[in-house]
């Protein structure tokens, strides 16, 4: 698969070094789709505050609870590139068991490995804003249930945010990140 929009390689611009430093973990080297969004240096700075709310502590759903909902909205978009990074970077660390990262990606929330009734929810939360831009009011009042209004908003926008990072991902082509899981690879 040929890159619709090239990342840019080394040696970076001084204000794109300076910007890529800002985007990954110290010493980390930076991602294709990182790489690849500083071709629009305004929106990549523009981005930066809400991804770092999203991936950061202030979010109100767990850490583990954000996994699942990046990686199944990531798989059910079809963005190998980005389910691939947060599976690599983020599975193990949120004690995500290797069915569960196979039902994120090819199973559903009534598979057998979802014994957590909150986690199965935000699967299925998850696949009603893919599947219909809503959730209905059985699920909705599930949801309540579970979680607070805090967290509920967090849920329905990085699900969306997500689908975004993912329509980019997959219409720019970014190249696969060496060493990332793939999705055959959890068949």
């Amino acid at each position: 698969m040929t890159p619709r929009i090239v990342a840019v390689t080394p040696p970076y611009e001084p204000d794109v070094a300076t910007q890529l430093q800002s985007m990954m973990p110290p010493g980390a080297e930076p991602i294709g789709l990182f790489r690849t969004f500083v071709q629009n240096m305004p929106m990549t700075r523009a981005m930066g505050g809400w991804g770092a709310y999203e991936l950061g502590r202030g979010l109100s759903l767990t850490m583990r609870q954000r996994e699942i909902v990046i990686d199944r909205t990531c798989a059910r978009c079809g963005c190998e590139y980005e389910w691939g990074v947060h599976v690599a970077f983020f599975a193990e660390r949120v004690r995500l068991t290797t069915e569960q990262v196979r039902s994120i990606t090819h199973g559903g929330p009534a598979d057998e490995c979802w014994t957590e009734r909150t986690e199965a929810l935000l699967m299925r939360a998850v696949d009603a804003l893919h599947e219909t831009s809503d959730i209905d009011d059985t699920l909705w009042g599930e949801l309540a249930g579970a979680f607070t209004d805090a967290q509920l908003l967090d849920l329905l926008l990085l699900c969306g945010w997500y689908h975004a990072i993912s329509f980019a991902g997959r219409a720019a082509r970014v190249a696969l990140e060496p060493g990332a899981p793939r999705f055959a690879d959890v068949a």
